[in-house]
């Protein structure tokens, strides 16, 4: 038989579970309204919050008591904060409802993945609690200021290893010279390794310096008219020395008053990388062709410098690295022919700054062909597609 206690206690438990679950049963009841589309009372974005929030050059949203977007700008649908109606990431919309609960303002780094093979979104995410249990969200894009850091990171690292191992190897040999101070041989011997040691320093310090000024140069901001017939020559003039001291024939050929703007010395230094390259890794006796022609895409021109060689060629799992910052085909090879590692990012630099891009076809035991594509400077290609090439120019070793 059922006491009056026993009533009494269930009756108070009933109490204390209603009070406990109500809030929560309140919320699935409004939050299935307003999915249904039938929201009760929704808080209402003032006029002012809106207009502040579409001024952000931020990437910015309100978010409901429920999770629901109330207002958001283009940068936060861009990025993907927002996907329909709702906050779209379950990393911030969890700091979201912590912020809501915990009553307020917090700020942190926030990192979202994407589609495979792109990069990850780094986000300085602020919220900020608000009446009627909104909640304002402005996030700053700064993954590219990650990623800069990452490679600045990087860059000194390697630049820090490089320097290292002919500043080691001076002083090795200069141990040695000091050691073998009684042979001759030995000390002209070790004094002529310490001499290409030496030189290769310099270069390498010359190309750091060279693509820092680079990166702080943009050229497009003041072009000028550039010759394309100019940049070749001049190219083919600074790395005469080298191809006849390697035994590579150096010819240059292309169709001729080709004009881009940009800077000259710039283009031209990119050229040379590419002959220096081609002529380091080929064999005696080689051949590296410089040419040039006008390209038509669609409606628009583009004047392609190619650089061709002969010579031991990349493979293909290669072919997407050559243009990291130190990396290196044939380290030994690069070594040995002085080589930085540095040339081809110049390249790349250079041609990225003058609007263009770099393609690579290359083949093992075959060779390798670079080309630079540019903008052209107001040149057309004639109706019949026909290109005019002057008679080839041999600089012969």
């Amino acid at each position: 038989m059922i006491s009056n206690v026993d009533v009494l206690i269930a009756a108070l438990l009933g109490l204390v579970l209603g009070l406990a679950y109500a809030p929560t049963l309140v919320w699935l009841r409004r939050r299935a309204e307003l999915d249904a589309g039938e929201p009760e009372q929704a808080p209402v974005v003032s006029e002012q919050l809106a207009q502040a929030v579409d001024l952000l050059r931020s990437a910015a949203l309100v978010a409901g008591p429920y999770d629901e977007v109330l207002h958001s700008n283009p940068q936060a649908r861009t990025l993907g904060l927002v996907r329909g109606n709702r906050v779209a990431p379950d990393e911030l919309l969890d700091l979201v409802r912590q912020v809501r609960q915990q009553r307020r303002v917090l700020g942190t780094m926030l990192r979202l993945s994407r589609a495979q093979g792109t990069p990850q979104l780094e986000l300085a995410v602020r919220l900020r609690g608000l009446s009627g249990g909104m909640v304002l969200v402005v996030a700053d894009d700064r993954s590219a200021q990650v990623r800069t850091d990452e490679i600045k990171r990087d860059f000194v690292a390697n630049v820090s290893h490089e320097l290292k191992t002919p500043v080691g190897a001076i002083r090795v040999l200069a141990e040695a010279v000091e050691q073998a101070a009684d042979d001759p041989v030995a000390v002209q011997r070790f004094a002529a390794r310490m001499i290409h040691e030496s030189d290769r320093l310099g270069e390498l310090i010359r190309q750091i310096i060279e693509l820092s000024r680079l990166q702080s140069d943009e050229p497009l901001l003041h072009p000028s008219e550039v010759v394309v017939d100019d940049v070749i020559a001049d190219a083919a003039m600074q790395c005469r020395e080298l191809a006849a001291s390697s035994s590579i024939a150096l010819t240059t050929s292309g169709t001729p008053a080709l004009r881009v703007l940009g800077d000259a010395e710039q283009l031209t230094s990119a050229v040379v990388n590419l002959i220096t390259n081609a002529i380091n890794y080929s064999d005696p006796g080689g051949r590296v062709a410089v040419s040039s022609r006008l390209a038509q895409d669609s409606d628009d021109g583009y004047v392609e410098i190619s650089v061709a060689d002969n010579g031991i060629g990349i493979r293909s799992e290669e072919l997407e690295r050559i243009f990291e910052r130190f990396y290196r085909v044939d380290f030994a090879r690069s070594r040995d022919s002085g080589g930085t590692g540095l040339g081809l990012s110049i390249v790349k630099h250079v041609i990225g700054a003058h609007g263009g891009t770099v393609n690579v076809w290359s083949k093992v035991g075959q060779g390798s062909t670079f080309t630079l594509r540019l903008p052209a400077l107001d040149q057309a290609i004639p109706s019949d597609g026909t290109v005019l090439e002057p008679p080839a120019q041999e600089v012969k070793p």
